[in-house]
């Protein structure tokens, strides 16, 4: 069994940070978007899916609804038959109708810009507000998905046994002038580098700032 990671020291995670915002300083999402509607609807589509996925169904989505109004119009049959190759597709076309209304009625169309308004919409729980106000407003909020929470056990970032957990650490942790990208800079990090089966310690800008124990980094 895998000792306890003890978790990294105030300066440890400066120059984790440092090291991330060299090599990435504007770090941005995968999704493709051009609106904040667009960006809404591919956060709600992108829950147990790929980005990959999700841009591969928005692409041919919104150029036939990427509005509150079209996509009422497409209705959830015919929005369905865009996005049926994502996990959870019937409840996420529910969802994402519902929201069209809820939109129209209460907000003028808009994307709200408050967690409040947002997380009032169908669909749209604490991960999707905190990417919408990060991405599109932002807000310094950090959305806690799979790569993240890894990322943060597993190097003693800020070490939680749920989601609520690590995002409140690592609002806590995180200096604040890295706080706006933070979100970004973790997940690609845990996508690309720290992945869940095998990840690539060797050539990992952070190995050295990392407390994971069984970390495998070949003797220079």
């Amino acid at each position: 069994m895998s000792q306890p990671v003890k978790p990294l020291s105030k300066a440890q995670i400066r120059r984790l940070f440092e090291h991330l915002a060299a090599i990435d300083p504007e770090p941005k999402t995968e999704l493709n978007y051009s609106t904040p509607f667009e960006l809404l609807v591919a956060v709600i589509l992108s829950a147990q899916s790929t980005d990959v996925g999700v841009n591969k169904a928005t692409r041919r989505l919104f150029a036939v609804a990427n509005t509150p109004e079209a996509m009422l119009e497409l209705g959830e049959e015919g929005l369905k038959r865009y996005i049926a190759t994502l996990g959870l597709y019937n409840n996420k076309a529910k969802n994402i109708i519902a929201t069209c209304e809820k939109l129209l009625q209460q907000h003028g169309g808009e994307v709200p810009k408050n967690r409040k308004d947002l997380e009032a919409l169908p669909g749209v729980g604490r991960k999707t507000a905190n990417v919408v106000l990060n991405v599109l407003y932002g807000e310094p909020t950090v959305a806690v998905d799979t790569h993240i929470f890894r990322v943060a056990n597993r190097t003693g970032l800020a070490p939680g046994k749920t989601p609520r957990q690590v995002e409140e650490g690592l609002i806590r942790v995180i200096p604040k002038e890295y706080l706006r990208h933070a979100h970004h800079w973790l997940v690609l990090h845990g996508r690309y580098i720290c992945t869940a089966r095998k990840p690539k310690c060797a050539s990992c800008p952070i190995a050295d700032e990392c407390n994971w124990p069984d970390k495998s980094i070949p003797m220079h």
